[in-house]
């Protein structure tokens, strides 16, 4: 197999055809690459080699991915030793699950393609982990298992880098251009062979706020690398943290935090987030835990989640103040999905609020737009539609559906609590219902 550090064509290898993967294999499709995209899930295979995405919602990806399959530069299947033996590029996106009891991370998934990639291995070929990891796994744990299984020499002809995937569902062919692209090798080789990689498959708009020109950007080591991932994603946790206790606070004056907010991030050196009901997603909820693994003395993390999955409990307890109990009433729950207009689950604040419902004695139903009735069930959820009678309900999700919603689609409804300050809260008020959002006052009934 050819390095890939020549000038000889690249041949790609996906690992894991997700949300993320596939993507990023089109992407690499698209710049003249060949790529073949290696998934365990058949059904996955098959939709992908349909030139189907297996999910919805990702800008421009269906019509760029049928027309790459059509001109035959991408390919699914389940073998991925086999693709891996075809390749001198492997970028790998298997997710790394955390335990929601024990907060620890299962390296299950991760550790088996590990195995399976390293059997495939030629010499020469660029393994690059996308998957972000607490800082040092890709030396410690993931390059030596390389190594030993492929039988080749790190920064001879096995060259290892960590590059973390730093895009958003929804937007990531935006993402790739506008986000710096970041890459630690396991040795200066590694590194300077991902560096040329990825300026290759990738292209970047120019952003004047850069203090370095966006595209690649060379990091010290693979460490770097997945601590600059750590750090840019718990520091989002612990800001969110902060505007939630702010908005607590402002609960407890009757002031509203979106002014507070506002007025502070007048200056350069404030930059307050967005308080909210749930922090959910596969980043943001999960990567203090993963920082917490190399670093278990920090306190802000720790914290952060603290106060973060608090906040469902603190909502429901709003409502129970306005619907003057919960009780025997009927609540709904307002989006599933952990961000509007995703049809996402992960750490969804959804759970927490049925929870937290269900132990104050309230009969507790769901509402979310993107999901079938046979969906909600089975993730263990009555189902509820817009017109039928409740008396209290608490938005969970940020839909733009509920931004027209009125007491009309809730008959009976006695109290709301927004938890994402999407309500048009004047329509409330003219029905006399009790309403609060959240940081952001209370209505006067």
């Amino acid at each position: 197999m050819t390095p890939p550090q020549s000038d000889a064509p690249y041949r790609v290898c996906v690992v894991g055809m997700g949300k993320i993967g596939l993507p990023l294999a089109v992407q690499f499709a698209s710049n003249a690459m060949t790529v073949l995209g290696a998934d365990i899930n058949e059904a996955v295979v098959h939709s992908i080699n349909s030139g189907v995405p297996h999910f919805p919602g990702e800008d421009q990806l269906a019509e760029r991915l049928g027309s790459l399959v059509e001109a035959g530069v991408i390919k699914a299947v389940t073998n991925t030793t086999e693709a891996v033996s075809q390749s001198n590029v492997v970028v790998i996106v298997v997710p790394l699950v955390v335990d929601h009891e024990s907060k620890v991370p299962n390296y299950a998934a991760i550790d088996a393609a590990t195995a399976q990639i390293a059997l495939g291995l030629q010499p020469g070929t660029l393994v690059v982990y996308e998957t972000t990891l607490p800082v040092g796994t890709t030396r410690n744990r993931f390059a030596p298992a390389l190594a030993k299984g492929s039988g080749l020499t790190l920064g001879t002809d096995l060259y290892v880098c960590f590059s973390p995937e730093r895009v958003s569902s929804g937007r990531i062919f935006a993402d790739l251009r506008r986000y710096p692209k970041l890459v630690g090798g396991m040795d200066a080789a590694s590194t300077e062979v991902g560096v040329k990689f990825y300026q290759a498959a990738l292209e970047f708009d120019q952003r004047p706020d850069l203090l370095r020109p966006n595209g690649v950007w060379e990091m010290d080591s693979c460490e770097a690398a997945e601590l600059a991932k750590l750090a840019e994603t718990t520091y989002r946790d612990i800001n969110i943290a902060f505007a939630n206790e702010l908005a607590r606070h402002c609960d407890s004056l009757n002031v509203d935090v979106s002014n507070v907010i506002a007025a502070s991030n007048s200056q350069p050196f404030s930059h307050i987030h967005q308080p909210g009901i749930a922090v959910g997603g596969h980043c943001i909820p999960v990567y203090p835990h993963l920082y917490l693994q190399g670093d278990p003395d920090a306190s802000m993390p720790r914290s952060s989640r603290s106060t973060n999955d608090a906040m469902p409990d603190y909502c429901v307890r709003q409502l129970d103040v306005l619907l003057h109990g919960v009780r025997g009433k009927h609540v709904v729950v307002l989006g599933l999905a952990y961000r509007g207009g995703v049809k996402e689950t992960a750490f969804s604040g959804a759970w927490a609020a049925v929870e937290s419902l269900a132990k104050r004695g309230a009969i507790v139903s769901v509402h979310d737009p993107l999901y079938t009735d046979d969906e909600l069930r089975g993730f263990g959820f009555i189902p509820y539609h817009l017109g039928e009678p409740v008396d209290g309900a608490i938005v969970q999700t940020d839909h733009h559906e509920y931004r027209s919603l009125s007491p009309q689609d809730l008959p009976g409804v006695q109290a709301v609590f927004d938890g994402r300050s999407v309500l048009d809260t004047t329509l409330f008020d003219r029905d006399g219902v009790r309403w609060q959002v959240l940081g952001r006052k209370k209505s006067a009934v």
